[in-house]
């Protein structure tokens, strides 16, 4: 069982991967050929309290990555944010077929180098930090080429002489890279269009299932998590696929399938609505109300009075 190493900044972790100090104490793009972790490491658990985006190439996928078919073999990059614990089954530096030889950039950005900028907050909304590692983004040729050309011109401007314009210079160049990140997720999911078909496919039978056990009062509404949890997905990357697809996130599909059930309640019974939204999962019926003419423009007596 691995122990638990944390890195509290960048230079910890050069220290770890015998690398040369960093250049810049808030931001360093590590040229991934050059990590050498201690061989008599087996197995590495570690949390880092930074930002981490790496793009990386023949990397042992099936200790990273898992056992999946992806539709680019050229560049991965994962975004990690802070205090995201990470494991690593296999130390990559032992037994290493010289000739699929690890390479690629890490790119470290310590939250204190977004002090005071408009991305500071911002980055959190990008919801590929969220994702976990077999979520990773899979580039081609082509992006690689222009995700390698951003990450090196913010290598050139933190090594050049620091002034007051440093620093806004490299955050417009981190954000053009999340930008083209967004894009390319999306890409990604289109490509993947019948597998990600298959998941709404899913997604509706789980919710479908879900609704017909009879037993909400007990179970309460099911959650963003529980759905994530039973299609082996983070619920960050769950919410970007389904948006991609249908508009909507995983919470609207919950609630959409809700006013269906509700619906369909409320028309062949003539069941009180206070008994229906407690059904349906709903503690209070206030909040069952409100729901039903948020989604409906219309109250749930309303849509029963119009029904019949």
């Amino acid at each position: 069982m691995a122990n638990l190493k944390n890195f509290s900044n960048i230079k910890d972790y050069h220290n770890f991967a015998n690398l040369s100090a960093p250049k810049h104490p808030l931001i360093s793009l590590i040229d991934y050929s050059e990590v050498k972790y201690p061989e008599d490491i087996k197995e590495l658990k570690f949390v880092q309290e930074y930002y981490t985006i790496g793009l990386k190439r023949n990397v042992p996928y099936k200790f990273f990555y898992g056992q999946q078919e992806y539709d680019f073999d050229e560049g991965v990059m994962t975004f990690i944010s802070p205090n995201q614990v990470l494991n690593m089954e296999n130390n990559p530096n032992v037994n290493l077929n010289k000739e699929l030889k690890p390479s690629g950039w890490l790119l470290c950005i310590h939250p204190d180098f977004l002090w005071n900028t408009s991305l500071s907050k911002r980055i959190k909304s990008y919801d590929f930090f969220g994702y976990v590692i077999n979520e990773a983004l899979f580039l081609s040729e082509k992006e690689e080429l222009m995700m390698i050309d951003i990450l090196k011109n913010i290598e050139k401007e933190y090594q050049a002489n620091i002034d007051k314009f440093s620093q806004k210079i490299i955050v417009s160049q981190l954000e053009l890279l999340l930008n083209y990140a967004e894009r390319f997720y999306e890409r990604q999911f289109i490509t993947r269009n019948k597998s990600n078909h298959q998941l709404l496919e899913r997604v509706e039978n789980l919710l479908s299932n879900y609704f017909n056990q009879g037993d909400l009062i007990e179970l309460g509404l099911p959650t963003v998590e529980y759905i994530s949890n039973e299609l082996n997905l983070s619920s960050n990357y769950l919410s970007s696929m389904l948006k991609s697809l249908t508009g909507m996130s995983t919470q609207q599909h919950i609630h959409n399938k809700l006013i269906d059930k509700a619906k369909e309640q409320l028309s062949i019974t003539q069941s009180p609505i206070s008994e229906i939204a407690y059904k349906l999962g709903f503690e209070y019926p206030s909040s069952f109300n409100k729901l039903f003419k948020s989604k409906t423009e219309m109250s749930p007596l309303e849509f029963r009075k119009n029904f019949n």
